[in-house]
């Protein structure tokens, strides 16, 4: 597989990233060889902004006349030649952290990133074809997984995705649980399935 895009979702640097530190691992075995190019886009330095009324009309004029060269697409162009997107996103208020929808919503553009077929359907404009979502949780997920939910739904639909990975270590704030033992596990487990 070519390039693989790592996003990183993981804002909150006043304490070290647990899910960063898994993300970290599963690209260490991923791109040990050095074949596939790896990128990687990091939100919080971005500090995107959602899309504004203004910014919305400047961007559907562009879409319009199909000139996809300004900078404001800088994102969505990056993400185009991705074959493989790494998500490192922390599991917050059952979702994930701000700056992910709104890097979502820079990257999906209409006849860029994807485009509607005859039937309406969506079709991808994009080389993605696997998608990996990494997170870590204080207490535990179950059912309740509305990132990682959200993100297949939209990947799947507008981009035509198939291959999805989920990988988490949850429980971790839990009291009497061993967070350290928990990540080791979760990286155990991520790596003997990657």
């Amino acid at each position: 597989m070519g390039k693989v895009l790592f996003v990183n979702a993981c804002v909150k640097r006043c304490v070290p990233s647990r899910t960063l530190r898994l993300a970290k691992a599963y690209l260490a075995e991923r791109c040990k060889d050095q074949s596939d190019g790896l990128e990687t886009i990091d939100l919080e330095d971005l500090r995107l902004a959602p899309l504004s009324g203004r910014e919305l009309a400047v961007r559907e004029e562009a879409i319009q006349k199909e000139d996809f060269s300004a900078a404001a697409f800088d994102l969505a162009r990056n993400f185009r030649s991705a074959e493989e997107v790494v998500i490192a996103a922390p599991y917050w208020d059952m979702s994930f952290p701000a700056a992910l929808k709104v890097y979502l919503e820079h990257i999906c553009v209409n006849k860029f990133t994807f485009g509607y077929g005859e039937t309406g359907a969506p079709r991808s404009l994009c080389n993605v074809k696997k998608v990996v979502y990494i997170t870590t949780a204080g207490g535990m997920i179950g059912a309740a997984n509305f990132g990682f939910e959200y993100v297949k739904g939209l990947f799947a639909a507008l981009f035509g995705v198939a291959d999805f990975s989920f990988f988490s270590a949850e429980g971790l704030d839990i009291f009497g649980n061993d967070s350290e033992a928990i990540l080791k596990a979760a990286i155990d487990k991520m790596l003997s399935k990657s």
